[in-house]
């Protein structure tokens, strides 16, 4: 039997051999109470969109501030939110979003045609189990929120589903693909395991 919680959701997970009775699993649970509630206490806080927060932005922190005006703009080192303070959450994930869906495109698109492949489209999600997803039908699927982390990150995503184009598995040879568009990916890949759940705390209330 083993516990574990999430530090991108908090939820706790346990994992039972086949046929385990439940009450074994009960007590198991009991036993470690100490050590969920401790590791549930340690969940780094939300981070709400507001005005005057420190945003993580391709590798950058920027400070978001709101104006009169509308739309969203870089300005230096701050993010200009437009329009009332109560619409600057959803206003700046919007663009968020937006920012996400334009450089995953052009990564994809350009890690596709090194491989000699395609895709049909690319979706941009909330997922926060995967960071991305490749369907045999050809759609790339990403969360919009890897533009919180550094281009190179992002571009190691990117690389790792285009690669599941020409291989839908984990094999030596999906990633001799992955390691031919991303020869240092080991180091993205650490970055995100390390760093990828805190990027989920942004937005949240």
């Amino acid at each position: 039997m083993t516990l574990s919680v999430s530090r991108a959701t908090g939820v706790a997970t346990m994992t039972l051999p086949p046929r385990m009775p439940m009450a074994e699993a009960a007590d198991f649970a009991l036993r470690h109470r100490d050590w969920l509630e401790a590791r549930m206490g340690a969940m780094p806080d939300a981070v709400p969109f507001a005005d005057g927060m420190t945003l993580p932005y391709r590798g950058r922190d920027l400070r978001v501030v709101r104006r009169d005006g509308r739309g969203v703009r870089l300005a230096g080192e701050t993010v200009e939110v437009g329009g009332a303070a109560e619409a600057l959450p959803g206003a700046l994930e919007r663009w968020l979003k937006a920012q996400a869906r334009t450089r995953l495109l052009a990564r994809s698109q350009a890690h596709a045609a090194t491989l000699g492949t395609g895709f049909e489209r690319i979706a941009i999600r909330d997922t926060r189990s995967r960071w991305g997803s490749c369907s045999s039908s050809g759609t790339l699927s990403y969360s919009w929120r890897v533009i919180l982390a550094p281009d190179p990150v992002l571009d190691y995503l990117a690389a790792h589903e285009v690669s599941h184009l020409r291989e839908m598995n984990h094999s030596a040879r999906f990633w001799a693909h992955v390691e031919n568009l991303c020869p240092d990916y080991r180091d993205r890949q650490d970055w995100l395991r390390d760093h990828g759940p805190d990027l989920h705390r942004y937005g949240r209330t």
